[in-house]
């Protein structure tokens, strides 16, 4: 039987909930394990820490809104990845960890074997909470590090720690997901933004929804995404002071880059167009599906897949 799925959203769980949680992980019978905005005491956040230490299926964890609360479960977490070596995509969107959390954390995030999409939105993080995330976005010939990473809605966070962030994703030679939405960027920073995405070889998806830019922004985008080339097929730029038509020229310009490629892939005789499918399959893919959820596909590369739709 393969591997399923525990979503639960909202709940008080009991003692009994918690046991059948843990039994599933240790039976290495769960491929998706979802407890967002869920009650429970720290003893019992421990015990399914506990089960995802030693389940060897698990490949997304979602510990979205207030499940990890306090350092306490912070420090639980982090031994359990330290231990585990097959979670992919971990979510812990709203979870107040600010930069003494991700500190302690850090460490079994950067290390994790497998670890490749990360989900920080509103997580209350600063500048120094940043340059520990630059450290998972490893420059070209290092170790394997972030392919997704979301950092929506982390407004401490100041023009300094935003610039260092554009030099990691610059050289960093895996990320192909960015989310930035709700964070105070402005122009200044989506300037730097467009220079990392310029030097980028793997960017694909920026977001930067309700991010404070202006038609100035969206006019560097342009000029970028029409005079040089680009990895970059999505930009989000929604809920900024930007207008229409320029938001629709840089989609068209991204579009026509896209078609292009597809074109070449074929007079090639399809071989590299398999082989970033075949590189795509081993990969979680973030997909809008509206401004507010995500929905992750999950796919183990044996043919089983998982599909989850976790909001925001």
């Amino acid at each position: 039987m393969l591997p399923g799925s525990i979503q639960i959203t909202g709940e008080a769980l009991s003692g009994g909930e918690i046991k059948d949680i843990c039994d599933s992980l240790k039976e290495n019978s769960v491929r998706l394990l979802s407890v967002r905005a869920c009650q429970l005491s720290d003893r019992d956040f421990g015990r399914v820490c506990g089960g995802v230490a030693q389940c060897h299926a698990l490949a997304q964890l979602n510990l979205n809104l207030g499940v990890v609360s306090n350092i306490c479960r912070v420090k639980q977490l982090a031994e359990a990845l330290t231990t585990n070596r097959s979670v992919q995509t971990l979510f812990l969107h709203g979870s107040p960890l600010t930069d003494a959390g991700l500190t302690c954390l850090n460490p079994a995030l950067s290390t994790h074997p497998s670890l490749v999409s990360l989900d920080l939105g509103d997580c209350m993080l600063g500048d120094e909470g940043l340059q520990l995330i630059c450290g998972m976005l490893p420059p070209d010939g290092a170790k394997s590090g972030l392919k997704e990473l979301t950092l929506s809605a982390n407004p401490a966070v100041t023009s300094k720690g935003w610039a260092r962030l554009a030099i990691a994703v610059a050289h960093s030679s895996q990320l192909r997901v960015l989310n930035l939405d709700y964070n105070p960027l402005g122009d200044k920073i989506a300037g730097m933004l467009a220079v990392a995405v310029a030097s980028s070889r793997t960017l694909e998806v920026l977001d930067l929804e309700g991010t404070g830019l202006t038609n100035q922004s969206a006019q560097i985008f342009l000029d970028m995404v029409e005079n040089y080339p680009t990895c970059l097929r999505m930009l989000i730029l929604a809920e900024n002071n930007i207008s229409t038509e320029l938001q629709q020229q840089i989609s068209d310009l991204l579009s026509e880059g896209e078609e292009e490629e597809e074109k070449e892939g074929e007079a090639l005789g399809g071989a590299g167009s398999r082989e970033r499918e075949r590189e795509r399959e081993k990969t979680i893919w973030v997909a809008q599906n509206n401004s507010s959820s995500h929905m992750v596909l999950v796919t183990s590369g044996l043919g089983d897949s998982l599909l989850a739709e976790t909001e925001m």
